[in-house]
């Protein structure tokens, strides 16, 4: 995960998961997944399965987007794919 996805993403779903009430137990339990999964999506484990994250998220009304970048390295990889050498 990325810096920002990583420190973003266990914020949102701890604030929403307090502020619809619900327990890591409950949301646990509301989206199949384990009290230990929701604890680890919560601290930030770098490692998570997707399927079972995009199920906490779907339980919370959340949703994941993917948008493309305008970093640098989204500049460099533009150059790459039209052939063009990145610039520096």
């Amino acid at each position: 995960m990325a810096d920002a996805f990583g420190d973003q993403l266990p914020s949102e779903v701890r604030s929403r998961r307090l502020a619809l009430g619900l327990t890591q137990q409950d949301l646990a339990d509301m989206a199949g997944v384990s009290e230990r999964f929701v604890r680890f999506v919560e601290q930030g484990k770098p490692s998570v399965q997707l399927d079972s994250l995009l199920a906490v998220l779907d339980t919370l009304g959340l949703e994941l987007r993917i948008t493309t970048r305008t970093g640098k390295g989204a500049r460099a990889l533009a150059g790459h794919t039209t052939g063009q050498e990145p610039r520096r």
